[in-house]
């Protein structure tokens, strides 16, 4: 193994550097080859194209390499995908903040009757006109302002006692 690595090594490096481009990449990948021959347990029996030998090798090595950064690119843009969509997720802080606010909000709407605590979260929360509050719990506008006239007056009770 010895002889074969003296002979043949400034070769195969030199030979993969033209393939790479790249001296720091091709003094890698001839380590690599060396190593993976001196693994193989049936390596130096009955060599006798040694060149032949280290270039099939460190094809194949070219070969895992090339998969092995196609797979790592592939991992790395699907990362970028989910960092991206976890950016314009919430932070804990901030659901945790939203939660604290939802249980103050019941708390103080607590024992009002159903339709007024249900036209406040509908106007206030989800945003929604008179109208279509109305239309949603089947009264007339003018209920649904009663309604949250209500609601808006028994929530600041318990912020004058």
């Amino acid at each position: 193994m010895h002889a074969l690595y003296c002979e043949h090594r400034g070769w195969l490096f030199n030979w993969l550097r033209r393939k790479l481009g790249c001296a720091h990449n091709a003094a890698d990948l001839t380590q690599d080859t060396f190593l993976r021959i001196i693994t193989s347990r049936d390596a130096l029996l009955g060599m006798r194209e040694p060149r032949a030998y280290l270039a099939t090798t460190a094809k194949r090595l070219l070969v895992d390499q090339t998969r092995r950064q196609l797979l790592e690119q592939a991992y790395l843009k699907e990362l970028a995908v989910v960092t991206a969509r976890l950016e314009d997720s919430p932070s804990p802080e901030r659901i945790m903040q939203t939660l604290q606010a939802l249980v103050q909000i019941e708390a103080a709407l607590d024992g009002l009757s159903v339709n007024a605590r249900q036209a406040f979260l509908l106007h206030y929360l989800d945003g929604q006109t008179h109208a279509a509050i109305a239309a949603a719990l089947g009264v007339s506008t003018k209920m649904v302002q009663k309604y949250l006239i209500q609601a808006l007056a028994h929530c600041q009770r318990p912020l004058e006692d």
